[in-house]
């Protein structure tokens, strides 16, 4: 068995409260998004995937908080306490807490939000959640745009390598909000219709909100059968533009080459690639580009958006969570809303789910300010 592998897990979504409440639905290519009007939010109908309040607080008050919490806290509390009570492991010095986000508790700026401004500090939300379990080290938030969940499971591979830690469970969140959706929609990224990663129809991205975890651990005794091992991984800054990507997909695909040297691999080895794939032209095009030039072309490949829509800070890790289901049952999940190529370099789409022996996968990201993630997965068949 490698070293450090991913195991027991969860996924809070707009499909319900279980990480097998979303494989079920992508399995089933239903998506998730749905068009709302609430103009407190956007002038105009929007689609988005948002996870029902109403289920949220039940699933939250059945914990029962001693004080009271954001949304998003919510959100990462009702995943992070499932994924715990499976794990069963004992919360002392040596278990770590990183939690992924790309805006945290963004929404308290807003009017109507009761929360001081304060807990907008990313600081003050790891707080809030090391508090609530009892973690006995603090809580590491690494937010580095939407990058940030797939970078986490790749920094809590580090810790555990060092022997800072023996286990780390990673969480990530991020909302659907005012401030995002106005920021997106001023770069005029917002899509009206349901996303289309990759296709030529494609007009942009749609948001949406999760909360997903995971522990990382290197004890052999936590692993589950959807366990995957971590073979290797990078994280490459092209520095191009504060919110373009380089044109020559240059940061991405030094990422790829570094995790397969690490990994050992070739790219030949790659079974299938869960991609970043937001829907808006320069980065499906970018990524189209770096993908050949890792000679991936024919590698089949995913986007999860069509089915969440782009959960920012949380993305990486909720696909990287799927990828690890996608393994198990042997499955290729289709790219949903995908319907004829829309960039300049050949791409494998995979146009409807299909089995087939799959034992690697590679998950990539990249996010504004240039920063570019890709991590190595592969089948545990030891479990």
């Amino acid at each position: 068995m490698a070293n450090i592998f991913l195991s027991h897990n969860n996924i809070v979504s707009a499909y319900g409260f279980h990480t097998q409440a979303a494989i079920s639905k992508v399995e089933s290519e239903v998506s998730s998004l749905q068009l709302i009007e609430d103009k407190h939010i956007l002038p105009h109908p929007f689609y988005a995937s948002r996870i029902d309040q109403n289920r949220l607080l039940e699933e939250y008050h059945k914990l029962s908080p001693k004080e009271t919490h954001t949304r998003l806290e919510q959100m990462l509390i009702v995943s992070l306490s499932d994924a715990l009570s499976k794990a069963n492991i004992e919360l002392n010095e040596r278990v770590g807490l990183i939690i992924s986000t790309t805006k945290g508790n963004i929404d308290v700026l807003e009017e109507r939000n009761p929360f001081p401004e304060e807990r907008a500090y990313l600081g003050v939300l790891g707080a809030k959640i090391q508090k609530f379990f009892g973690f006995r080290n603090k809580a590491i938030v690494l937010s580095n745009a939407c990058v940030s969940g797939v970078l986490a499971v790749a920094a809590a591979k580090r810790f555990i390598q060092q022997e800072t830690y023996d286990h780390v469970f990673v969480i990530g969140g991020d909302l659907v909000t005012q401030f995002i959706l106005s920021g997106f929609n001023a770069f005029q990224a917002l899509s009206d219709a349901p996303c289309r990663p990759y296709c030529n129809t494609r007009t942009g991205i749609n948001i949406g909100e999760v909360a997903a975890s995971v522990l990382v651990t290197k004890d052999s005794k936590k692993a589950i059968p959807e366990s995957v091992a971590v073979l290797g991984e990078a994280s490459c800054n092209d520095a191009n533009h504060i919110s373009g990507p380089s044109r020559t997909g240059e940061g991405l695909y030094k990422s790829i080459q570094i995790a397969l040297a690490q990994s050992g691999l070739s790219s030949t080895a790659i079974d299938y690639i869960s991609a970043h794939g937001t829907a808006t032209q320069f980065n499906d095009e970018m990524e189209a580009i770096a993908f050949n030039r890792a000679e991936m072309g024919n590698t089949p490949l995913n986007s999860l958006k069509g089915y969440f829509g782009h959960t920012l800070g949380a993305s990486g890790l909720l696909e990287t969570i799927i990828g690890m289901y996608s393994l198990h049952q042997n499955t290729l999940f289709a790219s949903k809303g995908f319907q004829e190529l829309g960039v300049s370099m050949p791409l494998n789409i995979i146009r409807e789910t299909r089995h087939k022996d799959i034992r690697t996968f590679l998950k990539t990201a990249s996010g504004f300010g240039g920063c570019n993630t890709a991590v190595i997965f592969q089948k545990i068949q030891e479990y």
